[in-house]
């Protein structure tokens, strides 16, 4: 998908490096380090040379326990810095919860309001209504100098996801479009280490909002806890393979203070990869169990593409129960789609696959007739190919209802590797007709 940020448009099929720039005295690891424009400007500059899209110009330590800072007070620091490289043609963000700071920001050619309080402030919302510029909403729960103050959460994974969605949908309904949207599940922000580690490891279920999803790592305290690290300035190793990590889960925009590190540590990213699962013979099933054993055979499938070399499961989508497709003498189908991060060339990957429907009794006496398992590879992230072996992205991905349905619950709005949308074919022209169960 595309963020748009006012005259910047990004996409987020690969990572975009939002380089951190506190002229703040008090930040928890750089406090006072670029409080002097000249500095200010240098540093940031020399973030655009190692790979950062976007600046983010910070003037207010929202650090655990810090406290408010006054509006004049926060624009005197940054404006100067803002405005100079704006007129540099660069992405600029500012990082701050006031409105006024914010207005000021955009006037001088901010493109990014990256606000901690998510929003909360009306006049925050109308600044940003009335601009074209991009709104990163964050959860944080209370104010940075009580936040830390015993946080507790029943789920945190599910109730921050919740909080981000309702969030978005308030602002999508102030009249701000989704496409400027980006989630920030605020690691730290109200949230021990542990619950933010908990949090971070779940990032996927932010991603099935079907907005871009920010992780803000570097440096924080759950990092330090993770890693045995006091030092926050110590950290950095850490915090790029934390942003590894967060984007393979699916996060898009990485929020960092050493960029070159950070963007060393994602050329490790592997490819995104969609596998589409489907079982419509059960091998070993009692009478009106033949559904729980469709299931089970493709959890088997499942199990063996845990041992596949340089993969990771990362997702799975529901099962749904469809039609018969194409061949339409046959008993109806269990399907699923899976996302794996995958360092194994196409071609690999796919004898690996056949090795496992053979492993589960795949038959292939009859085009698209019954089987015990099937396993396609749907799209290959960033990779176009068609020969007698195997075409990617796979053809009749967009006209399976079987397909597009669970592949939308994991990854809202995906575009294939050659950029068609999985949901260009209408449903009611779809084959395959599939119901979740």
């Amino acid at each position: 998908m595309i963020w748009h940020c006012g005259r910047f448009d990004f996409d987020t099929s690969t990572p975009i490096i939002m380089g951190i720039l506190n002229m703040t005295p008090d930040s928890f690891s750089d406090g006072g380090q670029f409080a002097d424009p000249a500095a200010a400007l240098e540093h940031a500059l020399a973030m655009v040379g190692e790979g950062a899209a976007i600046i983010d110009v910070g003037g207010e330590s929202t650090r655990p326990g810090s406290d408010p800072v006054d509006p004049e007070e926060e624009w005197g620091r940054i404006g100067e810095v803002i405005a100079a490289l704006a007129e540099r043609e660069l992405c600029v963000s500012v990082d701050t919860r006031h409105a006024e700071v914010a207005a000021r920001a955009l006037a001088a050619g901010a493109s990014v309001v990256n606000d901690v309080s998510g929003f909360r402030d009306p006049a925050m919302v109308e600044v940003v209504r009335k601009s074209g510029c991009g709104c990163v909403v964050m959860h944080m729960a209370g104010e940075p100098k009580t936040m830390q103050e015993n946080p507790v959460y029943e789920d945190v994974v599910a109730e921050v996801r919740d909080y981000l969605r309702d969030r978005a949908a308030e602002l999508e309904a102030a009249g701000i479009h989704r496409s400027r949207l980006c989630l920030d599940p605020g690691p730290g922000f109200g949230k021990t280490p542990r619950q933010t580690i908990e949090l971070i490891r779940n990032l996927h279920e932010l991603v099935h909002l079907g907005y871009p999803v920010m992780v803000a790592a570097s440096r924080k305290s759950y990092v330090g806890y993770a890693y045995h690290i006091d030092d926050p300035k110590e950290r950095d190793v850490a915090s790029a393979a934390e942003a590894l990590l967060a984007c393979e889960l699916g996060a898009s925009v990485v929020r960092t203070h050493n960029v070159a590190l950070t963007a060393a540590a994602l050329r490790d990213l592997r490819p995104a990869v969609l596998l589409g699962l489907g079982s419509n013979v059960a091998l070993v099933a009692e009478p009106g169990e033949e559904t729980e054993a469709k299931i089970a055979q493709i959890n088997l499938a499942v199990g063996s593409l845990c041992s596949l070399p340089d993969t990771d499961i990362i997702d799975m989508a529901p099962f749904y129960e469809s039609e018969p497709a194409y061949y339409t003498d046959q008993d109806s189908f269990v399907n699923t789609v899976v996302l794996l991060r995958c360092g194994l060339p196409p071609k690999e990957l796919l004898a690996h696959l056949h090795g496992i429907e053979n492993s589960l009794g795949r038959v292939r006496s009859i085009e698209n007739g019954p089987r015990t398992l099937d396993i396609d590879i749907l799209d290959y992230q960033m990779y176009v190919a068609s020969d007698d072996e195997l075409t990617l992205p796979h053809p009749r991905v967009a006209e399976r209802d079987f397909v597009v349905k669970p592949l939308l619950d994991i990854l809202p709005g995906w575009e294939l590797a050659d950029g068609t949308p999985v949901a260009s074919v209408p449903e009611s022209e779809r084959v395959g007709k599939a119901r979740r169960l």
